[in-house]
């Protein structure tokens, strides 16, 4: 499977946006997000979504991505939007002039969770590899394009057949910033086999 930008399809548009063959640029709308249930007990599903689409069972997607995000919650990253209630990101939400959330959501048939952790608000620029093995996902960062580190593993309910994966960026409170993305890519997929412990009964 090759990366072509021309394979990209919107679930819902954003403020504005420009694709070239090698850099997609897109610029939020206010109140926009993704979100189900869990602690908040609201439901967004507003955001832009750019993917495209592939039933390719062992693959890795790379990205890199800079952004211009100066609000509480503006975001931008990686992501597979299966429906409304089945979906995974990762990303980079700002916070405040001091730390920002570098973290990554999994949400299964309507209920999201979230893992961050805290990095500096001045980094304004990061690489995210998304690697699937059937029904599995990994979701890897790095500062270099070089050196990627694990964020999340995880299972998706609704992720063995036919995927939609690509990249995404929203603003849920009144803000609207641009974010890019370049260097995008499409391996063999780069998260290995599992080598160590046997599964029960074997």
């Amino acid at each position: 499977m090759n990366f072509n930008v021309k394979n990209f399809r919107w679930t819902r548009e954003p403020a504005g946006y420009s694709i070239t063959k090698d850099k997609i640029e897109i610029v939020t709308k206010p109140y926009t997000d993704l979100w189900q249930r869990t602690y908040y007990h609201f439901r967004n599903d507003s955001a832009p979504v750019l993917q495209m689409e592939t039933d390719e069972k062992f693959f890795s997607f790379v990205v890199k991505t800079e952004f211009e995000s100066k609000h509480r919650f503006d975001q931008c990253g990686i992501v597979m939007y299966l429906d409304s209630e089945n979906w995974l990101k990762g990303s980079i939400e700002y916070e405040n002039e001091r730390f920002q959330h570098l973290g990554s959501v999994v949400t299964n048939n309507g209920y999201s969770d979230w893992a961050t952790t805290e990095i500096a608000a001045d980094i304004k620029s990061m690489w995210y590899r998304f690697s699937r093995r059937e029904d599995d996902y990994c979701i890897e960062c790095s500062d270099d394009g070089v050196v990627f580190k694990q964020m999340r593993v995880c299972h998706m309910v609704k992720g063995g057949g036919v995927i939609r994966f690509g990249v995404y960026a929203c603003s849920p409170e009144e803000s609207s910033f641009k974010a890019t993305f370049t260097n995008m890519e499409i391996t063999e997929c780069k998260w290995l086999a599992h080598d160590g412990q046997q599964p029960d009964g074997e």
